[in-house]
């Protein structure tokens, strides 16, 4: 089975993570650029989204990294999430897709600070979303190495590398960072 994407995204290194901590690294990784002409060439033609991750597995192609996760825990018979673990990864997704926009607006030049609908609406979702993380951190929800935590790791993670949040109103995620930052298999995913 062969993973695509690019090592910085934070929804490709979740199914990075989840193959070396559950599938055996039975994933075969390829990096590629989404920015340049080949790279996105080689993305349009197995994925019409334009986004990673995405898996090839034979002539079977899977598309996002929550469909990836479904498709290889039928495959590996992992253990299924439960309601509340979906609506995590939901949360984490929202702001996961939030940060992306930002920073792909702050790439072409816009002021992300300004007193904008968009921006605005984006700092309410962010807050709200870490508001209810942090909580659920603090609850100990997250203190087994699962795919909810690794998604939440990864989240953290990636938002602190491109700076783009202030975790100090959230010491329970900034710490939950560092518990998990030695961990063999999330150095050798460190886009750093």
């Amino acid at each position: 089975m062969d993973l695509y994407g690019s090592t910085t995204s934070p929804f490709v290194r979740r199914t990075r993570l989840l193959s070396a901590a559950f599938l055996n690294d039975s994933l075969t990784f390829h990096n590629i650029d989404i920015f340049d002409e080949r790279g996105r060439a080689l993305l349009g033609a197995h994925n019409p989204t334009m986004k990673v991750p995405f898996l090839v597995d034979g002539e079977c192609q899977v598309f996002d990294s929550r469909i990836i996760f479904r498709y290889l825990s039928e495959k590996f018979t992992l253990v299924p999430l439960t309601w509340e673990q979906e609506n995590q990864l939901t949360l984490m997704d929202a702001a996961s897709d939030s940060l992306v926009e930002i920073l792909l607006l702050m790439r072409s030049g816009f002021d992300v600070a300004q007193n904008a609908l968009f921006f605005n609406l984006q700092r309410e979702r962010l807050s709200k979303i870490f508001a209810v993380l942090e909580q659920d951190c603090k609850d100990q929800t997250f203190d087994n190495w699962n795919y909810p935590a690794i998604c939440l790791y990864c989240l953290i993670d990636w938002a602190m590398y491109r700076e783009l949040v202030d975790f100090t109103p959230y010491p329970a995620l900034g710490e939950f960072q560092q518990k998990h930052q030695q961990r063999i298999d999330v150095t050798l995913t460190d886009p750093r």
